[in-house]
């Protein structure tokens, strides 16, 4: 198993990666994800994600809390409804696809912006 979860960690690591250049597509739930594959198979790999310049502060704080702060809950709402936007007048769906889509979009919202938030201290 600890093989397994090394490679998934290294695919969740790509995957973030990517996101963090490509615009609707998440980063920080792939590293999350990677760091508790890491966890399972390389302290190393994971204490190189939770120490990371950039991604660490987020994963520490959603490890340790569940904590998201208010930029990245703002960012992610709102990414989530450009999103939409760009789903609606892109496919013209059919009421029952959008009322779908919609609803997997506000749950996600709701989600996020019940998660507790951090307040970074300068």
């Amino acid at each position: 198993m600890r093989i397994f979860y090394f490679c998934l960690g290294w695919v969740l690591v790509a995957l973030g990666v990517i996101g963090a250049v490509t615009p609707l597509l998440p980063t920080t739930i792939f590293l999350i994800g990677a760091a508790g594959c890491f966890a399972r198979s390389s302290p190393r790999l994971e204490a190189w994600l939770l120490d990371h310049p950039r991604f660490g502060k987020p994963l520490r704080d959603w490890r340790s809390a569940g904590a998201i702060s208010r930029p990245a809950k703002i960012t992610a709402c709102a990414g989530m409804t450009f999103g939409f936007v760009v789903f609606w007048f892109s496919t013209h769906p059919s009421m029952p696809a959008a009322a779908g889509v919609a609803t997997v979009l506000l749950a996600s919202a709701a989600y996020v912006v019940s998660r507790p938030t951090i307040v970074d201290q300068p």
